[in-house]
């Protein structure tokens, strides 16, 4: 169910990650609503995840697209993966991210690696714990990422160079 949009200059690529079929029981029976769940991003460092429920498919994909636009999150990359090991947590769904050599590729399921692409990792290692639904699982990504710091900021934060960490750290 991958639908890959339009890239035009400097916008953000799209990607359908799942189109669910949902229904609310009224007094005049069944209203059925199509749940798309999409996400964008630069493969840049920044990517969003949103989601769109409406009577027909466009116009959900149209609603999710506009949502992840209003969410995004800002991936720090380091090498063509993520600076440290991070575990992303949201409700039952924990997704573990680990940084990979050059070479490795994204190893990811389809919701993970879907957003970790957008997000223009090359190398990650990746596992997901708990639920295995969509909404949920990449939520939790993006709380993972949240979590990210480079070294540049931990340096800032501690008073030092990142010379003198890399130092402390081989010690």
């Amino acid at each position: 169910m991958a639908r890959s949009g339009r890239r035009r200059d400097d916008e953000f690529d799209d990607n359908v990650i799942d189109i669910s079929r949902v229904s609310k029981v009224t007094k005049g029976g069944r209203n059925l609503r199509f749940r798309v769940l999409v996400a964008v991003g630069n493969y840049e460092g920044i990517v969003g995840v949103g989601s769109g429920s409406t009577g027909e498919i466009p116009r959900a994909i149209n609603q999710a697209i506009r949502d992840a636009k209003k969410h995004l999150t800002k991936v720090p990359i380091v090498n063509g993966t993520i600076p440290h090991k991070v575990v992303g947590n949201f409700k039952a769904g924990k997704v573990i991210l680990k940084p990979a050599y050059r070479g490795t590729g994204v190893i990811a399921g389809d919701v993970v690696g879907t957003i970790c692409r957008l997000a223009g990792l090359k190398n990650i290692l990746t596992k997901s714990l708990g639920t295995n639904n969509p909404m949920t699982l990449s939520k939790a990504v993006l709380a993972g990422f949240a979590e990210l710091t480079t070294p540049e900021e931990v340096a800032r934060l501690r008073g030092r160079d990142v010379e003198e960490l890399e130092e402390a750290f081989q010690e």
